[in-house]
């Protein structure tokens, strides 16, 4: 694992535990070596509270949002709340932005789910003139503003990361945004990845949200995370970049599955040799060797995210069982 004073290696929260209690948790986790704090934002807590918290136990962590959608929340109300977090974390918060998915958007917000890759594009141009405390008055292709300035622009505007699956939102995060978001892909697809965003240009960071369950049981994690799987990659997004990375062959039967209806079939279908390449498990000093993998692959800022194998164990021992700190044995 890289060190920590040299790179940055974060932690999804929030975790298992009261929202009160994590402001403490966020101070546990720099103690231990983690440089960032990041959060999500599905159908649990919002992406920006747990951060606020955490930036109040963690005055010197990066915090980040990987990610929140520019469709559930108009383009003031997300200047507005991105320029918060900024004026609290100066220099520290990264706003992390991404389409979401159709259930998400349409299903639970009510809202249309319409040019996806415009309506992000738009945005990162709206949000790259409001957090500069420009007068926005401009026609987008999804979306008009008339009018619109912050009144507490933030000192230091806050890069911009944009969740990211094929060539064309890659290539957007590169070309318009300051990197990109990446999930549910192998340490060995980063390589094939991460060259899209780069040819916008150097510097651009390559965040990944990896899915980390440190326990020796395989099988509980397999299972685990089996569930999982069935749920999000049988949404088209996630189903379309699948296909792009190459596991067709190993996913269709459980496409097939779903699509009857059989959601037990489904889960059954799902090969252990995909959960391996999808999911890190294992023991602490296991999982730190295959999150180093992302990294020699060009990931820049590797962010765990604990899935939980049953069986009982505490998700802020096991965060800090996996600090970077920790020497792999």
């Amino acid at each position: 694992m890289p060190h920590p004073a040299h790179h940055r290696f974060g932690m999804t929260l929030p975790v298992p535990a009261p929202l009160g209690e994590h402001p403490a948790i966020a101070r546990k986790l720099t103690e231990a070596g983690y440089t960032d704090i990041w959060s999500i934002e599905v159908d649990g807590l919002d992406g920006f509270t747990p951060l606020a918290l955490a930036a109040t136990g963690a005055p010197d962590a990066h915090l980040g949002t990987a990610i929140v959608s520019p469709f559930t929340r108009g383009p003031a109300l997300l200047a507005m709340t991105a320029a918060s977090l900024a004026e609290l974390a100066p220099g520290r918060f990264h706003l992390g932005l991404g389409a979401a998915s159709r259930p998400i958007v349409h299903n639970w917000n009510g809202a249309a789910y319409d040019k996806p890759y415009q309506r992000v594009r738009d945005t990162v141009r709206f949000l790259r003139a409001a957090l500069a405390g420009e007068r926005v008055a401009e026609r987008y292709e999804t979306f008009e503003i008339q009018g619109f300035r912050l009144t507490r622009p933030p000192q230091s505007p806050p890069p911009i990361y944009l969740a990211a699956l094929r060539e064309g939102m890659l290539c957007l995060a590169g070309r318009e945004a300051d990197g990109a978001i990446l999930n549910w892909l192998s340490a060995d697809d980063v390589a094939k990845v991460a060259p899209y965003v780069h040819e916008g240009g150097p510097g651009k960071e390559i965040v990944c949200r990896m899915f980390v369950c440190p326990t020796a049981d395989a099988d509980a994690a397999r299972t685990a995370f089996r569930r999982m799987v069935t749920f999000y990659l049988n949404v088209p997004g996630y189903a379309a970049y699948q296909r792009w990375l190459g596991r067709a062959d190993q996913l269709q039967p459980m496409w097939d599955a779903w699509a009857r209806g059989d959601r037990r079939g489904a889960m059954a279908a799902v090969p252990d040799a995909l959960i391996d390449d999808l999911l890190v498990h294992g023991t602490p000093e296991q999982c730190r060797a295959q999150i180093r993998r992302y990294v020699d692959n060009g990931v820049t800022v590797p962010v765990v995210m604990l899935v939980d194998a049953g069986d009982g164990a505490d998700p802020v021992a096991q965060a800090l069982s996996l600090a970077p700190g920790r020497r792999i044995s």
